[in-house]
C-alpha cells in the first residue's frame, strides 16, 4: 500500500544538500508531517497527521497524551465501509464534548478516504 512516495531516493534537501533517503517503497506512514490544522481545548491540542494519526498533546509539556490511527476500515451505521487515511487541510472540530475529524484526503499525495469518525469520553 503506497501512497506516499516512499523509497531509495536522492533528494533536494535544506540548503540545496542533496541526501539519500532510504525509505521503502509500499510502506504506509512515510510522511508523518502535521499538515491538519490544530484544535485547541483547556490543557490540550489535538493534531492530526499525513500518516493517518490524530494525536493529542499536553499544552504544558507537549507529550502525547492520546494517539489513534484512524487510516483503516470502519463499518458504519448506514452499512457502507469507510475508510481513513490521511488527515490534513481542516482539523478536528470540538463540539457538545465530541471530537470530529474527517480521516482521508488525498488530494495531492496523501492517503484518500472517505471517514468521519466521532470521539467520546464515554464512548456514546
Amino acid at each position: 500500500m503506497a501512497w506516499w512516495p516512499c523509497g531509495s531516493a536522492t533528494a533536494a534537501g535544506v540548503a540545496g544538500r542533496t541526501t539519500a533517503a532510504p525509505l521503502q517503497l509500499g510502506t504506509r506512514g512515510c510522511l508523518a508531517a502535521q499538515s491538519q490544522a490544530v484544535s485547541v481545548i483547556p490543557g490540550v491540542v489535538f493534531s492530526g497527521s499525513e500518516d493517518g494519526h490524530l494525536r493529542a498533546y499536553a499544552s504544558g509539556d507537549g507529550r502525547v497524551i492520546w494517539d489513534t490511527d484512524t487510516a483503516q476500515t470502519y463499518a458504519t451505521v448506514n452499512g457502507v465501509p469507510a475508510t481513513g487515511g490521511s488527515l490534513d487541510n481542516g482539523g478536528p472540530t470540538l463540539a457538545g464534548g465530541i471530537l470530529f475529524v474527517n480521516s482521508g484526503y488525498g488530494r495531492i499525495v496523501g492517503e484518500p478516504g472517505n471517514a468521519l469518525l466521532a470521539f467520546s469520553v464515554d464512548g456514546h
